[in-house]
């Protein structure tokens, strides 16, 4: 087998990729550029726990039903193959109605509950208040979010993505904005610190909104898709997007879960070693998100060749997918394991949460080369209709595998925060290696029973 990618597949993958990872890219500059904002108030050591836990536990209830844009992309796609264009517009307005209801839902829980929340997860009642104002403020856009989620799912089904990236660079410039007048009080507004970090992702994620409704509303895409012209309740479409979503929904709740256990382990180590993996964590965002760009794309050309009946060449793609990301991690892997206090200082210039946290970034470096595989093929595998395999290993490797390991060598062991991060790569092995094996079978590309 050919480890390099095939240029005549590679050029098309990058197509439908870079926008999403333009698009992503934003989110995960934002999430550097808060991080390196609350890294530097007063009380860094207190905020960037907080802000760990904060960003965790607000990821861990959306990504329950953010995962509709996984339903809705699927669907679309293999609509988008089937060149059935008026029924691509009538899986986004069924995946519209369910946001609305979803939103409204997860909002009460968020708003009413975010101290309970965030006691949860810490162990020191300083950390506990600035999480659940961070908590609190972030909750109150999740209605417009994921909204937002069900267009995302169509532009990236329709193979239009680039919607998808015009909206993240100016929503997550938006956001930077934001924050920086909130979290230090800028322009005459009150100082709110980390609670401003939540108000600012809130209104920003207002403009995502309205910047998708306005697409849709152009007239190429209202005579294509006719979604206004011929809005009905399809129950049909609403199963089959929650039979797709519910266990990527359960994957991603896995997945947080085990973070935020892992984030609690290390809180348990020490408030500076909590502050620390919050800072590594922000960093891997740097790897973490291109790759869930090119985790779209294989969901995009498998769904809509799928919708083709073309096969062979849903798998070659997925293969050829993998190789182009795993060599940006190899390459992000190296850079982490030589220079992590370079990388460590755009996150905060607090020099004793840099020592703390080097040697784990080290660790996570290692991580990076084996990660870029499992997130490709566990996508691949998600549009082929193998979600269930995809979540149950990830339960195996995270829950079972990871948050073990890192009580047991972090402090069974006492091994400290770098003996906690150890954990890492075994988790990232074990996953990739099982979404390898199941992709590189020849039954992967069982169609998803779904409406034709």
């Amino acid at each position: 087998m050919n480890l390099l990618p095939q240029k005549q597949f590679y050029r098309k993958i990058l197509r439908v990729a870079l926008p999403a990872i333009a698009g992503l890219s934003t989110q995960m500059i934002v999430s550097l550029v808060d991080a390196a904002m609350v890294g530097r108030l007063e009380n860094a050591t207190y905020a960037l726990a907080a802000m760990g836990i904060g960003v965790l536990a607000t990821w861990a209830l959306i990504s329950f039903f953010s995962s509709l844009a996984t339903g809705t992309h699927v669907i679309v796609a293999r609509r988008f193959g089937q060149q059935n264009y008026v029924e691509c517009g009538n899986v986004l307005n069924n995946s519209l109605l369910i946001s609305i209801v979803i939103g409204s839902i997860v909002t009460s829980i968020g708003v009413f509950f975010s101290y309970e929340i965030a006691d949860l997860f810490s162990s020191d009642v300083n950390v506990t208040a600035y999480a659940s104002d961070y908590i609190f403020y972030r909750f109150l856009g999740i209605p417009l979010f994921l909204i937002s989620v069900s267009y995302r799912g169509f532009y990236f089904g329709i193979n239009k993505g680039k919607a998808f990236m015009v909206s993240g660079l100016i929503t997550n410039l938006l956001n930077i904005i934001f924050n920086y007048i909130f979290i230090f009080g800028n322009l005459g507004f009150p100082k709110m610190e980390l609670a401003g970090a939540g108000l600012g992702s809130t209104l920003a994620t207002g403009f995502d909104f309205l910047f998708y409704t306005y697409i849709l509303l152009l007239k190429r895409y209202r005579t294509k898709y006719q979604n206004f012209r011929h809005f009905k309740l399809d129950l049909e479409v609403i199963k089959s997007i929650w039979k797709i979503s519910l266990p990527v929904s359960f994957q991603n709740i896995f997945i947080l879960i085990g973070f935020l256990s892992f984030v609690g382990i290390t809180g348990i180590i020490g408030t500076k070693e909590q502050a620390a993996s919050q800072a590594i964590i922000t960093t891997l965002f740097i790897s973490f998100l291109p790759c869930f760009g090119f985790g779209i794309a294989i969901q995009t050309l498998v769904g809509i060749n799928l919708g083709a009946n073309k096969l062979k060449l849903a798998r070659i793609f997925g293969f050829e997918t993998a190789k182009v990301a795993s060599i940006y991690t190899i390459s992000l892997g190296i850079i982490f394991i030589l220079f992590p206090q370079f990388m460590l200082l755009i996150i905060t210039n607090d020099y004793s949460i840099i020592e703390t946290a080097k040697n784990s970034l080290r660790v996570a470096g290692v991580a990076q080369i084996f990660y870029a595989t499992g997130i490709v093929l566990a996508n691949a595998l998600q549009a082929a209709g193998k979600m269930v395999y995809v979540m149950k290993i990830e339960v195996i490797s995270n829950l079972l595998v990871f948050v073990p390991l890192a009580y047991f060598f972090g402090i069974y062991l006492d091994f400290g925060l770098t003996g906690a991060w150890f954990a890492l790569p075994i988790y990232i092995i074990i996953y990739s290696s099982a979404m390898l094996f199941k992709f590189s079978s020849t039954e992967w590309f069982e169609k998803i029973p779904i409406k034709k």
